[in-house]
């Protein structure tokens, strides 16, 4: 047998299959980003709208009511809305919302309110107590201190007005009623690593509060005159709703320090050392009621809240805000000698 017999005849080779693809275009690449960048902020455009329709169209929903305590099957309620935290936003909107529902609820007879809270602003304190004045003219107020109650927390427990009671609890820090209006001098500092402050202004009084230059005996008595002002209105309020505080008692009272509940008991600044169950069984007593339905107020984020919170408190622009509020000028009452 031949070689030629003992082996079959060989293929040629399948040539591989080449595709070619065309090449994107640089164009063609910047509008398929440009449609996918506005995709994407079409749909957060209509996330906000969603949720601000939601907002403006929702009735209440922003505060629901717990069961706390007592009958169940009761149609007169205790309210208890607890005021924690440092007043100022978004703090005083959340208290006030709290606060008109308790009002408007026909079913709630009377209110306790818990208070936990160093202070905060002297005009957010002052809405707080407003709307407690409105509450008050329909249905009363008792107050609860618990860790502390000092400062702009001692303010809205004023909110109880001369018929409502305040109880503290036997650990309880109270008192610092006065007003701050925190400023600090870095002159010195900016000297040492070369920096100059040159404001354009168009009075003297613009920058008064520039920590860059030490304050002028005149700017000093402007800001003394206003926070002398915040400081008398506190003042007023307390002898107002404190009927067994005149003026001249309470002055030596008022020079910022603070007291415990032994101490404020004595002075005549709350009315009696307690727990919650103290002071909701004077309440009921108060309200003639053996076993009301006693519930808890919370406020929830709204769609908005949640939606685009994320968005607003993060990024650069963020950052830049809170850096230019923290050179706002603004007094409080607040136990604190900084903000």
């Amino acid at each position: 047998m031949s070689s030629a017999d003992s082996f079959p005849p060989s293929t040629p080779a399948t040539p591989p299959i080449i595709v070619q693809t065309q090449k994107e275009s640089f164009l063609s690449r910047m509008l398929s980003r440009v449609f996918y960048t506005l995709f994407g902020l079409s749909i957060l455009l209509n996330l906000s709208l969603l949720a601000t329709s939601a907002d403006y169209f929702a009735t209440d929903g922003k505060v629901k009511e717990k069961y706390h305590s007592g009958s169940k099957t009761s149609e007169d309620k205790i309210a208890i809305i607890e005021a924690a935290g440092t007043i100022m936003p978004p703090f005083t909107e959340k208290i006030i919302d709290q606060i008109k529902k308790a009002k408007d609820d026909e079913s709630v007879k009377g209110v306790l309110l818990k208070i936990d809270s160093p202070g905060g602003m002297v005009t957010d304190s002052h809405q707080i107590y407003h709307q407690l004045e409105l509450l008050r003219a329909k249905k009363p107020i008792y107050v609860l201190m618990e860790d502390i109650a000092a400062s702009g927390g001692y303010y809205i427990a004023m909110g109880a007005g001369k018929t409502g009671k305040i109880f503290a609890e036997p650990t309880t820090w109270t008192g610092s009623i006065g007003v701050i209006l925190p400023h600090y001098q870095a002159e010195e500092l900016a000297q040492k690593i070369g920096i100059k402050a040159n404001p354009l202004k168009t009075g003297q009084f613009k920058d008064a509060l520039s920590p860059f230059r030490p304050m002028t005996e005149e700017e000093e008595k402007e800001w003394q005159n206003i926070i002398d002002q915040a400081f008398q209105r506190f003042l007023n309020l307390i002898v107002e709703n404190r009927p067994e505080m005149p003026l001249d008692k309470l002055k030596p009272l008022a020079q910022g320090q603070v007291f415990t509940s032994d101490d404020a008991l004595k002075n005549g600044l709350i009315d009696q050392i307690g727990f919650e169950e103290d002071v909701l069984g004077a309440l009921k007593s108060e309200l003639k009621l053996a076993d009301p339905r006693i519930v808890r107020y919370e406020r929830e984020a709204g769609l908005s809240e949640i939606l685009m919170g994320a968005s607003f408190n993060a990024g650069p622009r963020k950052q830049w805000q809170e850096l230019i509020d923290l050179t706002v000028p603004r007094a409080m009452y607040h136990c604190s000698w900084m903000p």
